[in-house]
C-alpha cells in the first residue's frame, strides 16, 4: 500500500499534537499537514488531497460538518474522519448525512483510532463503532430517519414553515445539489439560490444545509432520495 497521508485538524494544540503523534507511530502513516479551523483545514485538504483528513467537529468558521460536506461536494479524494467530545446521536446523523466516513468520539483510544483508519481505507464506513459498506450505511441512514419522522411527524399532511419554491430549492439541497446546480436546475439566479437557503436556515432555526436536510426528513417535509456515499 502506498504511504498513507493525513492531516490533523483540531483547535486545541495539545490535542492536536497528540493525534499527530500517535498516527506518526504507525507503520506506512505520514502526518503532512495540521490546521487549526476548517477554512484552513479546506484549503490544505484542496491543495495536498491527503487520503485521510482527522477532523474536529466544533470548529472555528467551518465546522467538521461543513468542511466533510464541501469535500464530499468537491469529489475530493480524501476522507474524513469526524473526532467529537460529545457523543449525540443526532450529530451522528449530521456527520454520516454530510458524508463523513468515519465519526469517534475524542476520548478514543490511539489502537481503534488506528482500526478505524485502516477500515475507512478499504472503503468501508465507521460509525459509533459499527464498521458498515455503503449499501449498509446507506440502509442505516434509511432507517434512522424513518425513525426520525414517526417520531417527529404528525399524522397527515404536516404543516412546513416554506414556501413553495423554498421547498423546491430544499428538495434539491437534499439530493444534494450545489447552489450552482439549483440555479441551473430551477432557472433562478445563483443569488436568488442563496437567499433561499439563508431563509430556510433561518426559519429552521438551523445553521448549515446538512441541519436542514435533518431537520427536514424528521418532520416528513421531504423525502430521502440519495445520501452521496462513494461507491
Amino acid at each position: 500500500m502506498d504511504e498513507v497521508t493525513i492531516v490533523i485538524v483540531d483547535d486545541h494544540p495539545l490535542f492536536r499534537q497528540g493525534v499527530a503523534d500517535a498516527l506518526s507511530l504507525e507503520p506506512g502513516f505520514k502526518v503532512i499537514a495540521e490546521a487549526s479551523n476548517g477554512d484552513d483545514a479546506l484549503v490544505l485538504i484542496r491543495s495536498l488531497r491527503p487520503m485521510i483528513a482527522v477532523v474536529d467537529i466544533n470548529l472555528p468558521g467551518l465546522n467538521g460538518q461543513q468542511v466533510t460536506r464541501q469535500v464530499v461536494q468537491d469529489k475530493l479524494p480524501t476522507r474524513i474522519l469526524l473526532l467529537t467530545a460529545y457523543n449525540d446521536h443526532e450529530q451522528v446523523l449530521h456527520a454520516a448525512w454530510a458524508g463523513a466516513a468515519a465519526y469517534c468520539s475524542k476520548d478514543v483510544d490511539p489502537e481503534r483510532l488506528v482500526r478505524t483508519i485502516h477500515e475507512v481505507l478499504r472503503g468501508k464506513y465507521v460509525i459509533e463503532d459499527q464498521v458498515f459498506t455503503p449499501r449498509e450505511l446507506e440502509r442505516w441512514l434509511e432507517q434512522e430517519m424513518e425513525k426520525a419522522r414517526h417520531l417527529y411527524s404528525e399524522p397527515g399532511s404536516p404543516f412546513h414553515p416554506l414556501s413553495d419554491r423554498e421547498m423546491e430549492v430544499l428538495s434539491c439541497v437534499v439530493r444534494g445539489m450545489s447552489n450552482k446546480e439549483i440555479a441551473m436546475a430551477l432557472g433562478i439566479s445563483h443569488q436568488t439560490v442563496k437567499n433561499h437557503v439563508t431563509s430556510i436556515l433561518r426559519k429552521f432555526g438551523v445553521e448549515d444545509r446538512t441541519q436542514a436536510v435533518v431537520y427536514a426528513l424528521k418532520r416528513g417535509w421531504v423525502q430521502l432520495h440519495d445520501t452521496n456515499l462513494k461507491t
